[in-house]
C-alpha cells in the first residue's frame, strides 16, 4: 500500500463511537452461485484477492486522538457460515484482528466486514473480485480473460475521497452544522432479546416492480421508499400519527465525484412525511421522488460533504483526545438516530462481464441496526430485499411484501431464526 499505517475516513469514526453487541457497524455482502462452493478453492481466491486488495487487510490501532489503521500480515481464512449475519467484527467482545469475515454455505460465498473498512460500493467490488477469482479455479481456462480491473491504483483505492473533494471553508465553522431535524416516528414493538436481529431476505421481480414505478413516472427507491412509509403508518397505533416518518438514503458520492476509492464515501439524506390520510401509493411516492431529487442536486451533496468534513478539520476537534471525543460524537450520533425512523439503502443493479454471469443467481446484501435497515439489489430480472430488524414485531414487514406481492411480482421470503 506504500505506508504501513493510515488515518480513519469521518465515517469511519462515527461507526468506531457506535457499534455495539446488537448493531455491531457491520454489512454482510453475498454472491450465490448456481454451483456448490469448494472451500478449497475459496480459500486460495481469497489468498488471490488480497493480493490485489491489500487495503483490507489492515487492523484498527486506538492512537491519542484518533483511531489508525495499520497493515498485517494476518491472512484471512476462509469458513463455513455458522453464526449470525453481521457479526462482531471489532471491540472488546472481537478476539480476531482483520475487521472482515469470508464464510460460505452451499451455493454462497459471504463477507462480513465492519462498516469502517468500506462502504457498500467498495464491499460489492470485493466480492466480485473474490468470486471471479473463484470461478477461475473452479473452471480452468473459461474465465481467464476475464477482468474486472478498472484501471485503478492502489492510491486511488486507498484514498480518503472526503478529504480529497472537499473545499476549504477557511477554517470557519459552517452554517448549521448540525441540522434541527424533528423527532421522528420509532417503530412501537419489543426489541428481540439478546441483542438479537432478525434477518429476512425476500426476491421480487425486477421488470414488475420496475414497471409499476415507471407507470408513476418515479425511481424504483422511490417507489419502495413510499411503500415502505405506507407500510410503517398502517402499522402505528393513532396516538403517534403527528410524528413524521422519516427514511433515512445512503448515496453514494461516486456518482457525484470521480472516486475509485475502496473506503467509505457516501453521504445520508433524508425523506420525512406528516401523513394527514389522504395520501396514496402514487401521490406519496411522487412527494418522496421530489423530496430525494432535492436531496441529491450537485449543490446539496458538495454542502453536506463540507459540511461534515469541515467540522473535522477544525484545530480544536483535531487537539481533543479521543477519550473525549468519541464520547462526544456517539452523543449527537444517538441525538441524529431519533430523528430517522428506518433506513433504506439501494444498491442498484449488479453487472459483470458476460462470461461470468452464467455462473451467478443473485446478490444480496444486509447491514446491522439498531431498527430496522432495508437494503436492495439486483441482478438480472431478481431483485433481493435484505432486512435487518431489531424489533420482535414482523407488522411492518409482512405489510411492505403484501403491497409489493400486490403489483404482480412473485416473491419468495426466507427468515432467520431467533430466540424470543
Amino acid at each position: 500500500m506504500g505506508q504501513d499505517w493510515y488515518r480513519l475516513d469521518n465515517v469511519a469514526k462515527v461507526f468506531l463511537a457506535n457499534h455495539n453487541k446488537r448493531d455491531t457497524r457491520v454489512m454482510r455482502i453475498s454472491c450465490t452461485l448456481n454451483e456448490e462452493i469448494n472451500p478449497e478453492y475459496l480459500q486460495q481466491a481469497l489468498d488471490t484477492t488480497m493480493h490485489f486488495l491489500p487495503e483490507f487487510q489492515v487492523r484498527i490501532r486506538r492512537g491519542f486522538f484518533w483511531h489508525y489503521m495499520e497493515e498485517t500480515d494476518v491472512r484471512a481464512i476462509v469458513s463455513e457460515d455458522k453464526d449470525r449475519a453481521c457479526p462482531i467484527l471489532y471491540g472488546n467482545n472481537y478476539r480476531g484482528i482483520l475487521h472482515f469475515r469470508v464464510t460460505y454455505y452451499g451455493n454462497r460465498i459471504n463477507i462480513d466486514m465492519f462498516h469502517a473498512l468500506s462502504d457498500g460500493t467498495g464491499a460489492l467490488r470485493f466480492i466480485k473480485l473474490l468470486t471471479l477469482n473463484y470461478l477461475k479455479i473452479a473452471h480452468p481456462g473459461k474465465l481467464d480473460e476475464v477482468s474486472l480491473d478498472g484501471g485503478a491504483s492502489d492510491d486511488d483505492r486507498l484514498r480518503n475521497s472526503y478529504a480529497q473533494f472537499y473545499e476549504d471553508t477557511d477554517g470557519a465553522i459552517p452554517k448549521n452544522i448540525l441540522n434541527k431535524k424533528k423527532k421522528a416516528y420509532h417503530i412501537m414493538s419489543k426489541k428481540l432479546p439478546y441483542d438479537q436481529l432478525q434477518f429476512f431476505e425476500i426476491h421480487f421481480e425486477t421488470d414488475k416492480l420496475l414497471k409499476r414505478a415507471k407507470e408513476m413516472g418515479v425511481t424504483l427507491t422511490s417507489y419502495l421508499g413510499a411503500e415502505l412509509m405506507i407500510a410503517i403508518n398502517k402499522d402505528r397505533p393513532f396516538s403517534s400519527k403527528r410524528k413524521p416518518i422519516t427514511i433515512t438514503l445512503p448515496v453514494n458520492l461516486r456518482n457525484y465525484y470521480p472516486s475509485e476509492t475502496m473506503r467509505n464515501f457516501f453521504n445520508n439524506v433524508d425523506v420525512s412525511h406528516e401523513f394527514d390520510g389522504t395520501e396514496t401509493v402514487e401521490s406519496l411516492s411522487k412527494m418522496f421522488d421530489e423530496k430525494l431529487r432535492a436531496s441529491v442536486t450537485p449543490e446539496m451533496i458538495r454542502k453536506q460533504m463540507n459540511r461534515y468534513e469541515s467540522m473535522e478539520r477544525l484545530f480544536f476537534t483535531r487537539m481533543v483526545p479521543l477519550a473525549i471525543k468519541q464520547p462526544v460524537v456517539k452523543f449527537f450520533s444517538k441525538k441524529e438516530s431519533k430523528t430517522v425512523t428506518a433506513v433504506l439503502s439501494n444498491l442498484g443493479p449488479q453487472k459483470v462481464p458476460e462470461a461470468m454471469s452464467e455462473y451467478i443467481q443473485s446478490f444480496s446484501d444486509y447491514c446491522s441496526t439498531e431498527r430496522l435497515f432495508i437494503t436492495t439489489t439486483s441482478f438480472g430480472n431478481d431483485m433481493v430485499m435484505g432486512i435487518a430488524s431489531a424489533y420482535s414485531g414482523t407488522g411492518v414487514i409482512r405489510k411492505l411484501i403484501g403491497a409489493l406481492r400486490e403489483e404482480g411480482s412473485e416473491v419468495t421470503v426466507y427468515a432467520s431464526e431467533v430466540i424470543r
